[in-house]
């Protein structure tokens, strides 16, 4: 972004207290998209672009329609009353179904936040629902990091919905109000629904299928279970979990036994597994205790997740946040990992195990972007509550900049910064 860019756009100034790498590289990104489309960040331009006439017929013929009930199960059962709102929309970016706080939805109309109207970034700059569009995954955006000021009251967190077959993107799934919307449970949880979303209408191709047949019906039932293996342990101290229909939190030692047991898919004996909760290879009656409230709570939710015993296991792997992010530095995709990496595993937990694990990962992403991350990525991890005081990070970075890089300087205050602390 050049100089002449920012000073006549006041909403592109790096916000206060980010001297190192300014806005989320992603998010500047995403203005530098706005800036080239030459939208004006003091004019709001969606327009409504599926009139009442129209919205109605294209909504019941949209393949997203058969998916409502999942959402509103998942998602807008707890929304009334919370200030948030959920939309979804089509690949164009035009909202298709808002629903949520009655008070929040009325608010939201005066930015045009309301069904029929376009929110694609080529057409009001950054948000999440045009953003997570253009990306192809999910993103949060904050009050301050939205192109246009007349949205920056407002946060939001997005993700594309995908076509289970051919991948192709059929629309957004959003969460739009207050700080709560970008919570860090917010885009795992949108994550986990739109994995079922995707799920529900596999499942709904197979069952129109004319033929009947045995394979027909196992790969339904294929379908099912793999919506069922979803749990998030990231920046969160208990860990949602979901079966594809629900997500539920699970209590904070429900969430430390699952987390270690999907970590040591293995498998783990009573002595091993209380050494890891409890630090105490003595405590297996409280284990066995622990373990039996455990499954009776996964039961509830389905018995299919409830682990197995001699040895302590799970009866199938779960599609982790942390296992996506151990996927992403395995493919190089460094700048994917660290936006996938949303914070440590179970930030406030002291068992042993959780802490070797937690430790582990942050190594993993840690030793990745050392080894050949880009600078922005760098950066990117820099500004990230756990990047903001590693001196090595910041040290990589200026080593990887041009010697006549503006972006020095700021590397080099943080770094005389946290040598007075």
């Amino acid at each position: 972004m050049v100089a002449s860019e920012t000073s006549s756009n006041p909403w592109l100034a790096i916000p206060p207290g980010r001297p190192v790498a300014g806005p989320r590289r992603i998010v500047a990104e995403s203005w530098e998209r706005s800036l080239r489309r030459s939208l004006d960040p003091e004019r709001l331009l969606p327009e409504f672009e599926l009139p009442d006439d129209d919205l109605a017929g294209y909504r019941r013929d949209h393949p997203l329609a058969a998916v409502l009930p999942v959402v509103r199960r998942l998602l807008l059962n707890d929304v009334e009353g919370s200030g948030l709102i959920v939309a979804i929309g089509d690949d164009e970016g035009r909202l298709l179904w808002v629903e949520g706080d009655a008070q929040a939805k009325r608010s939201a109309e005066d930015m045009r936040f309301a069904e029929g109207a376009g929110w694609a970034e080529s057409r009001v700059g950054t948000s999440a629902p045009g953003t997570a569009l253009v990306l192809d995954h999910g993103i949060q955006i904050r009050g301050h990091e939205h192109f246009n000021r007349m949205v920056q009251n407002w946060s939001c967190t997005a993700v594309p919905i995908h076509d289970p077959v051919t991948r192709r993107i059929l629309g957004f799934l959003d969460i739009t109000g207050d700080d709560r919307a970008v919570g860090p449970h917010t885009l795992p949880l949108l994550e986990a629904t739109a994995m079922a979303m995707e799920a529900e209408l596999m499942v709904s191709r197979l069952r129109a299928t004319p033929a009947r047949s045995s394979t027909a019906r196992k790969r339904i039932a294929q379908v099912q279970s793999a919506a069922a293996a979803t749990i998030s342990t990231l920046g969160r101290d208990v860990a949602l979990i979901s079966d594809g229909r629900r997500i539920v939190s699970l209590s904070a030692r429900h969430s430390e036994l699952m987390t270690l047991l999907d970590w040591h898919s293995g498998g783990l004996s009573a002595d091993e597994l209380s050494h890891l909760v409890y630090g105490d290879t003595g405590a297996q009656l409280t284990l066995r205790a622990e373990m039996v409230r455990l499954r009776h709570a996964l039961d509830a939710l389905d018995p299919r997740l409830a682990p197995l015993s001699r040895p302590y296991r799970l009866p199938s792997p779960l599609d982790s946040d942390s296992g996506r992010v151990l996927a992403l530095l395995d493919r190089g995709a460094h700048r994917q990992a660290v936006d996938a990496y949303t914070g440590p595993i179970l930030p406030s937990s002291t068992a042993p195990g959780i802490e070797e694990i937690r430790e582990s990962l942050r190594m993993r992403v840690r030793e990745a972007l050392l080894t050949d991350a880009s600078v922005d990525v760098l950066l990117d991890y820099a500004g990230s509550a756990e990047g903001e005081t590693d001196r090595g990070i910041l040290m990589a970075a200026l080593q990887r900049l041009a010697p006549r890089s503006p972006r020095r300087t700021g590397i080099v205050a943080r770094l005389e910064y946290l040598d007075r602390l």
